[in-house]
């Protein structure tokens, strides 16, 4: 998607400044879905390249976030681990695939806790490999350093935090 096509301009209540402003921002916010997309290519090669076929990157990059964690499918997206909006389909897939273990809890019989089994576990490995190869490579060819993505992570952050407040109508 670009978003290039709906600029229209500064607003009439004479905010110029958000003339600059709007460009860059709509920059941003496409290189943080081009990136995202990007990622999951990036793992979905790693996997081909391993022949390991019975899982895509969603589903990798969700285990990767889950580590060793024992949580409820509720807690998948409240934790950050999981930002899609089809979570049954694809926990039921990495059970099926033998890439996590499920169990009723026993406090509350509704809801279920998941867990990685040594299937899942090995999956995580190989992300956490292939990010920290992504991370040497980055800084030892000078592409990105740790202070710059001390800034760029501290600007993200920032525009999270004003767009969960826009979700829950705080101005």
């Amino acid at each position: 998607m670009s978003f290039h096509r709906q600029v229209k301009g500064p607003s009439e209540d004479g905010a110029e400044g958000s003339a600059e402003l709007l460009p860059r921002y709509l920059d941003s916010l496409s290189l943080v879905e081009r990136l995202h997309r990007l990622l999951l290519d990036v793992i979905k090669d790693e996997f081909e390249r391993l022949g390991i076929l019975d899982i895509n990157a969603v589903q990798a990059l969700l285990l990767f976030n889950v580590g060793d964690n024992e949580v409820t499918a509720g807690e998948l997206k409240s934790r950050g681990y999981y930002q899609g909006s089809n979570v049954s389909y694809n926990l039921k897939k990495l059970v099926e695939n033998g890439y996590m273990h499920h169990a009723r809890c026993e406090i509350d019989r509704r809801s279920v806790r998941v867990r990685l089994t040594p299937k899942g576990q090995e999956v995580r490995d190989v992300v956490a490999d292939l990010f920290a190869r992504h991370a040497e490579g980055m800084e030892g060819k000078g592409i990105v350093g740790l202070e710059e993505l001390d800034r760029i992570n501290n600007s993200l952050k920032r525009m999270e935090r004003y767009w969960t407040d826009q979700i829950r109508y705080i101005y």
